[in-house]
């Protein structure tokens, strides 16, 4: 998580520019493209640690899966347009999401494996991506049976975005620009979905790629609170020059999944009023769910996100895992994503991935059975990253999946039941010693501030008693001196 925290906080737009690499242009030529595909441990060994052959995605590999040339006669006039272009990538229906640090291609891959048709890059930061080479190398890799590809930057100046865009053009089916992400990182940074309040900037980034970009432009979009708002908003995304539309069917504000369904009626009337295909983005969980959401909005494809971290066999047909319970789909039960957690780690043998990312992807796909197993979760908490590889990850993971297994047969178990860590336990036994001993300090200072009390009371009524007399006559005993008399 502090890996990821760092590369989040370096996608704010920054006034003070980063160190720019040796050869930062977008049309360095053959050496810019061919680095692009190849991550080298030499330039990252310092700063990152990976899983994986760090050769096996280079642009000179003789594997069977070389880096695709580019199109030779693709030019912004020539490019395919809208429904032609849909229809190139095979009318795709079962997309993976753009997920920060998580829809590199290893993940990519393994959804492919399992249903999905069509895939989103990690978002990118397009200034970054221009400027630091290191950055560049990290998050975009890529192979010819990678396709159809669509590669997502964020941004709010097109000239840095079509700089950007350029380079990855030969190697993907389109451009995407984000204007969905909610997060406060892209508030910072003035891009995502807090670019819906500047619609000028939403149409110059999109119309700068349709003009200039030799691949198609498409955008990913967010609905506001009311309906005619949100439809002339896609309306000015599509007249603009998107070729596509993903619609997310909640609002700016409506960042948590799990707190508010997402609104498929406005997507409905989004896709009626387009002309270009519209893509669905909310509440798909299973495959099941993701063809409700056809059926119920009329969108051309879904996207799924964090359902299908948790499931990467999420649009598998026939499913590979059917819950006992369909309204609670997710976490995934047994041990499904133990086989699909090997077979990701096998796939991270040929394409080299940061180590940060693999393990995210374990925490997502096997994370409620750590909440039983503490000293597993421990174990990949506390190993250095450089002593962390491959073979070891998948020794952890069939012994995790043993585990799993042996609570399925000895108790009927397919679900986890949360323990608490050794180190969970000492820490609440540390925080209740700690209140036990406030609360007796407490108790001695309320006993000696309760004697102080009492021994000044008594020494103010000893002084009132010894300045009072033992007989003092008073008016009624003087009334009755005179009545005697």
């Amino acid at each position: 998580m502090r890996a990821a925290r760092h590369l989040l906080s370096r996608l704010a737009f920054s006034s003070t520019p980063p160190r720019a690499s040796p050869d930062p242009s977008p049309g360095a030529g053959p050496t810019a493209a061919g680095s692009l595909l190849t991550p080298t441990r030499r330039r990252h060994a310092r700063s990152t640690h990976y899983v994986g052959d760090p050769m096996a995605t280079t642009a000179d590999s003789t594997s069977t899966r070389p880096t695709p040339p580019a199109p030779e006669d693709a030019t912004p006039t020539t490019k395919l347009k809208s429904w032609d272009f849909f229809r190139s990538m095979g009318s795709p229906k079962y997309h993976v999401a753009p997920m920060v640090d998580q829809s590199e291609l290893a993940f990519r891959e393994l959804c492919r494996r399992h249903g999905a048709t069509c895939a989103y890059t990690p978002m990118i930061h397009a200034r970054l991506f221009v400027e630091d080479l290191k950055y560049r190398k990290e998050i975009f890799t890529t192979h010819i049976n990678d396709r159809p590809l669509l590669v997502q930057f964020c941004a709010n100046d097109p000239d840095m975005l079509l700089a950007a865009a350029s380079i990855v053009a030969p190697h993907c089916d389109g451009v995407d620009i984000n204007f969905g992400c909610p997060q406060r990182i892209a508030k910072r940074g003035r891009y995502g979905a807090f670019l819906m309040d500047d619609w000028t900037t939403v149409h110059d980034l999109i119309h700068k790629l349709d003009q200039n970009l030799s691949v198609p432009v498409t955008a990913k979009i967010r609905v506001y609170d009311d309906l005619e708002t949100s439809v002339k908003y896609a309306k000015m995304v599509e007249a603009a020059g998107a070729q596509l539309v993903a619609v997310h069917g909640r609002t700016r504000e409506q960042k948590r999944a799990a707190d508010v369904r997402a609104n498929w009626a406005f997507i409905a009337e989004i896709k009626k009023a387009l002309r270009v295909p519209v893509l669905a983005n909310g509440d798909i969980r299973t495959r099941r769910e993701a063809d409700a959401c056809l059926e119920a909005t009329g969108a051309d494809g879904v996207l799924s996100a964090e359902p299908l971290l948790e499931n990467p066999s999420l649009f598998s047909n026939p499913p590979m895992y059917e819950p006992t319970d369909l309204s609670v789909p997710l976490p995934v039960e047994g041990d499904v994503n133990c086989a699909l957690l090997h077979e990701y780690l096998e796939i991270t043998r040929t394409h080299q991935t940061p180590l940060r990312m693999v393990k995210g992807h374990v925490h997502n796909m096997v994370g409620s059975w750590l909440k039983e197993f503490t000293d597993l979760r421990d174990w990949l908490n506390r190993t250095p990253h450089s002593e962390m590889t491959v073979d070891k990850l998948q020794a952890w993971t069939k012994e995790l999946q043993g585990r799993v297994n042996l609570v399925k047969r000895n108790e009927g178990r397919v679900r986890p039941i949360p323990k608490k860590s050794e180190r969970q336990l000492a820490r609440e036994a540390a925080e209740a010693a700690k209140e036990a001993a406030i609360e007796e300090q407490a108790r001695e200072e309320d006993a000696v501030a309760g004697a102080s009390s009492v021994d000044r009371t008594r020494f103010f009524v000893f002084l009132t008693f010894r300045s009072i007399p033992l007989f003092s006559p008073g008016p009624l005993a003087l009334a009755r001196d005179d009545t005697i008399r």
